[in-house]
């Protein structure tokens, strides 16, 4: 029973980090504020992750859930991988936290490297690309730069534009990222 509690007090804990990382970002986000967010002692926070950092860290977990492409055509590779991240940033407040976050905070900007380096890299290994992390980094910088663009800051036309549209603009220059020819 006692187990029990601890992991719906972990799961609260978390689930106001998100929220409280999401909206206040890294650094103006308190352990006080989190606490009382999950209706719980600060002390409990710091009992189950030690320091904000750790905290931070537990609750950017994220997984991109990239889709399984060795049966896409090449030449349609890149909208699949824009469409599934819009998919991905919509669903799911963590990654536009942990984006927020990664504009200030080296520790945040670390963990953004890590996620795509540990996730996109490998499901460019498997379509056997050359050079798979310079062209994760190219995908990435798409990626990113459109998520912080639509979803962070709301640049006017970019955060209005439908899937079929950033699918249609975006999708040509993943493609190109993940079949030209290297310089």
């Amino acid at each position: 029973m006692a187990e029990r509690k601890s992991d719906r007090t972990r799961a609260a804990i978390l689930a106001a980090a998100r929220e409280r990382f999401g909206a206040d970002g890294y650094e103006r986000a308190t352990i006080r504020a989190i606490a009382a967010d999950a209706a719980i002692d600060p002390a409990m926070v710091m009992r189950y992750y030690g320091n904000k950092e750790k905290l931070f860290a537990a609750a950017a977990e994220f997984d991109l859930r990239l889709p399984d492409l060795s049966g896409v055509p090449r030449e349609q590779l890149g909208e699949a991988l824009i469409r599934h991240f819009l998919t991905r940033w919509e669903g799911d407040d963590t990654l536009r936290a942990l984006l927020r976050a990664a504009v200030t905070n080296e520790t945040a900007a670390e963990r953004m490297r890590q996620l795509f380096a540990a996730q996109l890299g490998p499901t460019l290994r498997e379509l056997a690309v050359d050079a798979p992390a310079v062209r994760a980094g190219l995908v990435a910088s798409q990626a990113l730069g459109l998520a912080l663009c639509r979803y962070i800051l709301e640049i006017g036309p970019v955060a209005t534009l439908s899937h079929d549209d950033v699918v249609a603009w975006l999708g040509p220059t993943l493609t190109r990222y993940l079949t030209a020819p290297l310089p």
